[in-house]
């Protein structure tokens, strides 16, 4: 997936792929999340939101006995002239022998459930693609 100048991907477990970027300690993976580079503002708020939905996702799986093996979440969007967010986008790539069902079922939970992007929903659109 392309990423704009303002995009992020974090990474965790076999989905784990260093781009350069910073390893971050986790709680659930023991070699960490990997991160693309983050050298701007911009980026720093879509890592916060990628970094929430991979935690939450990790977190929501345990609870519901589900599997996984790795994930990886892409965060990006754009801004206006005046650098208001035009809005946040994210995408979520398991790695898990769960079924289609389970995977979109817990994908809906992490949806409503992860904090950043709730917060952020208040004052802009962050929307899972």
């Amino acid at each position: 997936m392309d990423l704009s100048p303002f995009g992020v991907r974090v990474s965790a477990g076999s989905l784990r792929r260093a781009d350069g970027g910073v390893v971050l300690p986790h709680v659930w993976t023991d070699a960490g999340v990997a991160t693309t580079p983050v050298s701007n503002g911009a980026q720093a708020l879509h890592l916060a939101v990628a970094l929430c939905v991979l935690n939450d996702t990790f977190r929501e799986a345990r609870s519901r006995d589900i599997t996984l093996d790795g994930v990886a979440v892409t965060a990006d969007g754009a801004f206006d002239e005046e650098w208001r967010s035009t809005g946040i986008t994210y995408s979520v790539e398991l790695a898990t022998p769960a079924s289609p069902e389970e995977r979109a079922a817990l994908l809906a939970v992490v949806d409503e459930a992860a904090e950043i992007p709730r917060a952020l929903r208040s004052a802009t659109t962050v929307t899972r693609r």
